[in-house]
């Protein structure tokens, strides 16, 4: 560039803001009403945020107080009995192991034990205190609780003992040895009721640190309604859904799960028996195949896919493969918004399909021995589950009949319309239209009173009710060859033959909307040869909360999956990567000694790219000595080039503010220019103090979860023999590497001499180690060709690329490859944002108080010097990664700029390297 290339601009600028230096300014700058950042509400928000964090201190104070005062008391007991005694209870460490059995096998009448020494590890499910003699402990092992009685018995069981047991925290992890002996009358209370135990030690051997929100034997707990007889959790199902882990802990639960599991085992080696081999099927999906309302998009490498609403593509592919018969159990995905207690979004789906020889009903008639097998092997192997289950929800076992009941469903609706049901609307069902639950449940009964069976199924749905793949009836195409299985009068799997003629198949795919063109790859099996088949689909959750009659279908899920399920994550409110430098905290405790926190640790706390600057030499940091809070600065020319927000909690923004202000007029003789700060400090300086502001740079961010591949360029580095490293974050880094990146670093200086740079702070890796991490890329010959320095900011800020120096000599793509391993290495971490830092936008955006005149030739201007400064040249290498744009303001006090003031941010912003 010319020297005089920027006159002319310069020029122009100057005519519009006037004058020529910091210093011979007719009129200092109007900083603004500095009172007005004394606002009552900031002060409210302010005292209740510290107001909180005191809350939150004086409760982690009463808990960390309550740990050391229970282990006083442990040592203090412990010390006062009898060294013999004294030995029988008390904390051990977790790593102390004994070999014990379960609690039902110890237990079981068949051992033998009662009146014997038994040994087990449990947990503490509950303590009833009754006198300082004697306590009675609920121990439970999974599906099992067992009656423990700890009394006083003289060179034994001392009071301290007692005492010691009376205080332990439920949810903990004991080992116990005792008698196991035969309880004055049963115990209602636990599942094991012929026997208890007569403790004669107990060992803490994983206490509980942290409280649950519900305890186990809360969440677990029923009580019996006098007037209706209805026994009545004390939970509700969404105190069982939020506290899963409680929930999943208790006999119930368990018991559950075992059903679950027993019925996957009986689902696959009744099919294995049948000549079935177990597939597993792709959940990505490359259309949507059924409904597109009721699928799941994702972003596959720029281009969208679906997650799979069943596996029935695959598996009918499978059999045009010659398979022959195959099943699965996997995930099935629905995108429904259906917050029922019989709908989740995501459940287990067992499938099954089979090649037929002359009809459909050849695997009806194997689905319906499959089914029947299935809840004769449940009542059969999991009998004791089933009873404790019952406790908390009643129900009479299932009923079924050697000959299953098959009824059409035209059949199905006159049985239904006899008997005087109508819909909310007063109209009988339809025989060409799907039945509503209501209707189902209805005839469910009926089917009850007229067959004396809860299982049954009905055959020949009509067209309308089911997908493009699913067979005509030759018959009379307003119906198809398929069926729905029903369990308690409700559908728990809906099978049938599938359209196997290409043809047809691509005329009933148009007529449902899909795009035959999207599902090539399935039509393709059909186009080369397909045997008819049939098959279907069983929702595992849906067998079991029918059969167990679980009340809500999210109990016979292990994590439900809803409409309301996985919100959006927020940060949580004073959870930072240093409490001890929390401004909020900082603030109540000023006046008693605190050591201002650290300008490293307020960067990881509340910093942004910007704010890492400030660890250079040449920027001075102000510190506000009520807050703790930390402002950056360079003097230049006469003014302060104050650089990004301050480092506080953002409710603190309008104090420290007003008081950096204040020091900057009476303290120092200089012109405030605040450059790259957020929104929420643009606003803070324009509305409330009249400064004007505009934008001409973007902190350049990447959510980690959607970056940009760049594929050609790491296969370019990858082909050349580059290998990219990192070091372990949390280990000192070795002084050769350091020694080599250093040598490398010069050479990159070396190489970029006499050209003009535009960057906010040297070139200096190795301070603040701590918060940074370290990768670099590595040539086959051993040569640091590339230094990829990340650099930790706030938790909603994420990492900073700090530094990506691709070296003289490194292959091509080295660089890209570097910075793309960088990427994904904090995505795996569970970074959610990486920036690079602040880049030039290739046009000005006006802020607030510009207008007119002056902000179209302050445009103009800055258009002309981006142009010959070639400021957007980083972007542009940013945004092969996927970069966002995240605008940043600067900010000038009116009359607070002049052309001295543009011309101090072109120099100060430009350098020779």
């Amino acid at each position: 560039m010319s020297p005089g290339a920027l006159r002319k601009p310069i020029l122009a600028l100057n005519r519009i803001i006037g004058h020529s230096t910091a210093k011979n300014h007719i009129t200092k700058p109007k900083i603004g009403d500095i009172k007005k950042l004394e606002g009552e509400r900031e002060e409210k928000s302010l005292n209740k945020a510290a107001l909180k964090l005191a809350k939150l201190d004086d409760r982690e104070s009463e808990r960390r107080s309550f740990q050391l005062r229970r282990q006083e008391e442990e040592q203090k007991a412990l010390q006062n009995d009898p060294p013999e005694i004294a030995a029988r209870y008390g904390t051990k460490p977790s790593d102390v192991f004994v070999k014990t059995a379960a609690l039902a096998e110890i237990t079981a009448e068949e051992s033998g034990n009662v009146g014997k020494t038994i040994r087990f590890t449990a947990r503490l499910h509950h303590i009833r205190n009754l006198s300082s003699k004697l306590a009675f402990v609920v121990f439970r092992d999974r599906t099992e609780t067992l009656q423990g009685v700890v009394a006083y018995r003289e060179g034994v069981v001392s009071e301290n003992f007692v005492r010691w047991v009376e205080h332990l925290t439920t949810e903990g992890l004991v080992h116990v040895e005792g008698t196991l002996q035969r309880p004055p009358e049963e115990v209602k209370g636990c599942s094991i009721q012929n026997v208890e135990i007569l403790v004669d030690s107990m060992h803490l051997v994983v206490p509980v640190v942290e409280h649950m929100p519900v305890d186990v034997f809360t969440i677990d707990h029923v009580e019996r309604d006098e007037e209706t007889n209805q026994v009545e959790s004390m939970a509700t199902n969404r105190v069982r859904v939020a506290n899963r882990l409680a929930y999943l802990r208790t006999p119930t639960a368990q018991s559950i799960f075992r059903i679950n599991a027993g019925i996957c085992s009986i689902f696959r080696s009744v099919l294995e028996d049948q000549g079935f081999i177990e597939i597993h099927t792709p959940k990505l999906q490359p259309a949507a195949t059924e409904s597109g309302a009721e699928v799941f998009k994702v972003n596959y490498f720029d281009r969208t896919a679906f997650l799979a609403q069943s596996p029935q593509l695959a598996k009918q592919l499978s059999i045009s493969a010659d398979f022959n018969r195959v099943f699965e159990i996997g995930p099935v995905f629905r995108a429904e918004d259906s917050n029922t207690h019989r709908h989740l979004t995501e459940y287990t789906g067992m499938d099954i399909e089979m090649a037929i020889n002359e009809d459909y009903h050849e695997a009806m008639t194997i689905i319906d021995h499959l089914m029947k097998s299935i809840f004769t092997g449940v009542y059969k192997r999991f009998r004791k589950e089933i009873e404790i289950i019952k406790t908390r929800f009643p129900h009479e076992d299932l009923v079924w009949i050697e000959q299953t009941p098959v009824l059409k469903f035209k059949d199905a609706v006159k049985l239904l319309n006899d008997s005087g049901w109508t819909d909310d609307h007063g109209h009988k069902a339809s025989e060409f239209e799907d039945l509503t639950t209501r209707a189902e449940i209805r005839l469910g009964e009926l089917i009850k009173e007229k067959y004396h069976t809860d299982y049954y199924i009905i055959d020949k749905f009509p067209t309308s009710a089911r997908p493009f793949y699913a067979h005509l009836d030759p018959e009379d195409e307003r119906f198809t060859n398929s069926f729905d299985i029903f369990l308690r009068g409700q559908e728990i799997t809906t099978g049938g033959q599938r359209v196997h003629d290409p043809r047809i198949l691509k005329a009933r795919m148009r007529k449902a909307g899909i795009e035959p063109r999207g599902m090539q790859e399935y039509l393709q099996g059909f186009e080369y040869g397909v045997l008819p088949h049939a098959g279907c689909g069983i929702g595992l959750e849906r067998i079991l909360f029918l059969l167990l009659n679980l009340g809500d279908i999210r109990h016979a899920s292990l994590f439900p999956r809803d409409p309301k399920s996985l919100p959006e994550q927020k940060e949580v409110e004073g959870e930072l990567p240093h409490p001890d430098a929390d401004t909020i905290r900082y603030a109540y405790n000023h006046g008693h000694g605190s050591a201002l926190p650290a300008i490293e640790k307020l960067i990881a706390n509340y910093g942004d790219a910007t704010n890492t600057s400030w660890l250079d030499d040449r920027y001075k940091v102000w510190r506000h000595e009520k807050t703790g809070a930390a402002v950056g600065y360079a003097e230049d020319n006469g003014y302060a080039l104050v650089m990004g927000n301050p480092l506080c909690d953002p409710r603190q923004y309008p104090i420290v503010i007003r008081d950096f202000l204040k020091y900057m007029r009476k303290q120092k003789d200089l012109r405030p220019l605040w450059l790259l700060v957020s929104a929420d400090v643009e606003d803070i300086l324009a509305s409330r103090l009249g400064w004007r502001s505009l934008s001409c740079v973007a902190e350049e961010r990447i959510p980690t979860d959607s970056a940009k591949k760049v594929a050609r360029k790491e296969r370019q580095a990858e082909e050349a023999g580059v290998t990219i490293h990192e070091l372990p974050h949390d280990e000192p880094i070795p002084e050769d590497f350091k020694a080599r990146c250093d040598k490398r670093i010069e050479d990159w200086k070396a190489n970029r001499k006499g050209t003009r740079q535009v960057h906010l702070t040297e070139v200096r890796p190795w301070i603040d180690e701590e918060h940074r991490r370290y990768l670099w890329a590595e040539t086959k010959d051993g040569e640091i060709a590339a230094l990829c320095i990340l650099h930790k900011l706030s938790p909603a800020n994420g990492y900073q690329i700090k530094f990506g120096l691709d070296f003289p000599g490194s292959p091509n793509g080295t660089i890209e490859a570097l910075i793309s391993a960088a990427i994904q290495s904090l995505a795996k971490a569970g970074v959610k944002k990486v920036t690079f830092g602040a880049g030039a936008l290739p046009e000005m955006v006006t802020g607030e108080n510009l207008d007119g005149i002056r902000a179209r030739i302050l445009s103009r201007t800055y258009r002309t010097i981006a142009q010959q400064l070639k400021l957007v040249q980083k972007s542009e290498f940013r945004e092969k990664f996927g970069t966002q744009n995240d605008l940043v303001y600067i900010c000038y006090p009116f009359m607070g700029l002049g052309v001295s003031g543009a011309r101090t941010l072109i120099k100060f912003f430009e350098d020779e390297m």
